[in-house]
């Protein structure tokens, strides 16, 4: 990375989709103070991170992010962040199991606070008011003083952003993560549902491995990788004043870190190739994620690639597909071609969540179970027909009961819509479609596997 770049470099390029601050006065102290604290995350497991990614760009491991459309302060708990750490933890056995090949982990944890949104303003009942962007920026509730922007929430942020890694390293350091334990769940979460039997089946294979090895003598209590995993948080760097004030100078190799989570990625409306949100992604070492959607052509995409990933470093980039189930086919292809044709190397990630919103009867914000699997089969049929490597999956889900997307084996309805209506901007999976979207794709992963070996 060229040393000569400096970490206020986006200033000066044109900004998108962030607030106007009132007080500047109030926003210069809010930046000076976040700058002395201690940065999130440090540069080795930022440098870790895209060694794993490499394996998954090189096609020998697989993709796993997911997690929060937008952290909260007020929904902000423990027993959130296990619950959808333990989803995720019996997801990648699920895609183990099925690709046979690892897992790289990844949660939208821990920094995910702030949203880009279609519209600078929203009027209801004929009164019209800022968006509401997070609460990293502003508050949700629809009045004029929940709408300004505050920059005192970005400490609160910060504070409940190093209380999550804290507690995330706990869980995947101290023995919760143990690949016995977790699969116990999901053999639990799957015996004897309607629907489940041939899930059950995959998971009754996987409870049959893991006897064989642990009668082997491998197991959590001899092996400590069988109890322990790399967990990694990331996060959309929307709001480029507070990644600024944690970013940090490696003392060792004069490389700039983006302290504020192990990978940050440039969304859809911010990946303008001479805007502030990639002026400031190309400086940091760390891994980083660009979303490609329905108006991202092939030349503009190899000039992002060329800004983002000049040393063409496996792992360094990861492409987030996010078109929609009906324009997979028209889009996606035109863009590996690209890549392939130009000798990029990248991680495909899908993006199946953000192209499938749509609006309920009942006037909720939704996103159907099947057009999200759709969108996720057509990406490893377009990758397949193209000869690339289909390398993950990211998703906006959680641990909780929650009834925010309709459809899944638990059939969720647009009448339960309203029962369990927790997000604070956009639909997640919960708990049962996210496990069983997982083993969904590990069947995908097992097809492309068999037809691999056939082929070699």
């Amino acid at each position: 990375m060229a040393h000569s770049w400096q970490k206020t470099d986006w200033r000066s390029k044109p900004r998108v989709q962030m607030p106007t601050y009132r007080d500047m006065d109030a926003l210069n102290a809010v930046e000076d103070r976040l700058a002395k604290y201690p940065p999130l995350v440090f540069a080795g497991e930022a440098r870790r991170l895209t060694r794993a990614l490499g394996e998954v760009a090189n096609g020998k491991a697989f993709l796993l992010q997911g997690g929060d459309c937008a952290e909260s302060f007020a929904e902000f708990g423990a027993d959130q962040i296990r619950d959808t750490f333990k989803v995720m933890l019996q997801m990648a056995v699920a895609l183990t199991f099925g690709g046979k090949i690892p897992v790289v982990k990844i949660g939208r944890m821990a920094g995910q606070f702030a949203k880009p949104r279609s519209a600078d303003t929203e009027t209801v009942g004929g009164v019209e008011l800022p968006s509401y962007r997070g609460d990293i920026i502003n508050g949700f509730d629809f009045d004029a003083d929940s709408r300004i922007p505050d920059p005192d929430r970005m400490l609160r942020a910060y504070t409940q952003a190093a209380a999550s890694l804290n507690l995330l390293r706990a869980f995947s350091q101290g023995g919760f993560a143990d690949i016995k334990r977790v699969h116990s769940w999901t053999l639990e979460s799957t015996k004897g549902k309607p629907g489940y039997e041939r899930y059950h089946a995959l998971a009754n294979g996987i409870a049959e491995s893991l006897d064989f090895i642990e009668a082997a003598g491998i197991s959590g209590k001899t092996v400590n990788s069988m109890k322990r995993v790399d967990f990694y948080t990331s996060h959309e760097a929307l709001l480029l004043e507070y990644e600024e004030s944690l970013c940090r100078m490696d003392s060792l190799t004069g490389d700039w870190v983006a302290g504020s989570g192990h990978m940050i990625w440039i969304g859809d409306r911010t990946r303008q190739p001479d805007g502030a949100h990639v002026e400031f992604a190309r400086g940091v070492i760390n891994p980083i994620g660009l979303k490609c959607g329905p108006t991202l052509d092939a030349d503009e995409l190899i000039t992002l690639i060329d800004k983002l990933n000049p040393e063409n470093t496996p792992g360094r980039l990861t492409l987030i597909a996010r078109f929609g189930a009906d324009k997979v086919a028209e889009h996606l292809p035109a863009l590996i071609r690209a890549v392939e044709r130009e000798g990029r190397s990248v991680v495909w990630s899908c993006d199946p969540m953000h192209g499938n919103t749509i609006k309920s009867e009942s006037g909720y914000k939704t996103r159907p179970f099947d057009r999200v699997l759709a969108e996720v089969q057509q990406f490893f049929q377009v990758h397949a027909a193209e000869g690339s490597y289909a390398g993950g999956v990211h998703l906006e889900m959680t641990g909780s009961d929650v009834t925010e997307c309709t459809g899944g084996l638990r059939a969720v309805t647009d009448e339960d819509l309203s029962s369990r209506y927790h997000t604070a901007c956009d639909p997640r999976l919960n708990a049962a479609q996210s496990l069983e979207l997982a083993f969904l794709v590990a069947e995908e992963l097992q097809q492309r596997g068999e037809a691999e070996r056939k082929a070699g």
